[in-house]
């Protein structure tokens, strides 16, 4: 199975917007692939209309969204007529077409235990050097939470240019944790000019430096 910090397998795969090559489409953006068991379900239909409601905060991040079912390219176009009727929206991403279960197996997606021919509900959050940094499966019956998944991009993206970490139920804009390992005054001095307050000597709590 795909752990953190490993790189996401590369792969081409028929699409709703043509074959794509990975690593290729993604360029230098971060990526979210979620998976789904099957076309035309309903929680499904709400998180692909949902996904593209968020078009414009994925773009603030440079996120790219693709989605996977195992179902075939000309299902897929009729299930994104459903999804822009029923959620009001335009769908605005790929799902992907692994009726061979190629992109299925490379990312561990079919777990015999919940179903031995659908995929299980995974999402990847992978960043511009391939690496994934999130991965969350979540059961048939509950929907995933988006802004949970924007707010762990919005943290990966402030804690790899800071050496901060962000403490429990974190929003952008909330003080942060300077990292323990940083303990020269002078650098933590000129790293968070706005100053720090610490609760312990290993809990030091800052106001986030990109604001």
């Amino acid at each position: 199975s795909l752990r953190l910090g490993d790189i996401a397998p590369d792969f081409e795969q028929d699409s709703s917007a043509g074959k794509i090559r990975f690593h290729e489409w993604l360029g230098d953006s971060w990526g979210v692939l979620f998976s789904h068991p099957a076309d035309f379900t309903p929680v499904c239909t709400t998180e692909l209309g949902f996904t593209a409601k968020l078009k414009d905060e994925f773009a603030q991040r440079g996120v790219k969204a693709i989605a996977l079912s195992v179902d075939p390219v000309d299902s897929h176009h009729k299930w994104i007529e459903d999804i822009n009727e029923t959620q009001n929206t335009r769908v605005n991403f790929p799902i992907l077409a692994d009726a061979d279960r190629k992109v299925s197996d490379l990312y561990d997606l079919i777990h015999p235990n919940a179903n031995d021919t659908l995929t299980v509900r995974s999402l990847f959050v992978i960043d511009p050097n391939k690496k994934i940094r999130l991965t969350i499966t979540y059961p048939a019956s509950t929907g995933r939470n988006f802004h949970e998944i924007l707010r762990v991009i919005d943290s990966l993206q402030l804690t790899d240019n800071y050496k901060v970490a962000t403490p429990a139920n974190w929003q952008d804009g909330d003080e942060v944790v300077i990292v323990p390992s940083l303990k020269d005054e002078e650098e933590i001095k000129r790293r968070f000019p706005k100053g720090y307050r610490a609760v312990k000597p290993y809990l030091r709590l800052t106001p986030q430096p990109n604001r």
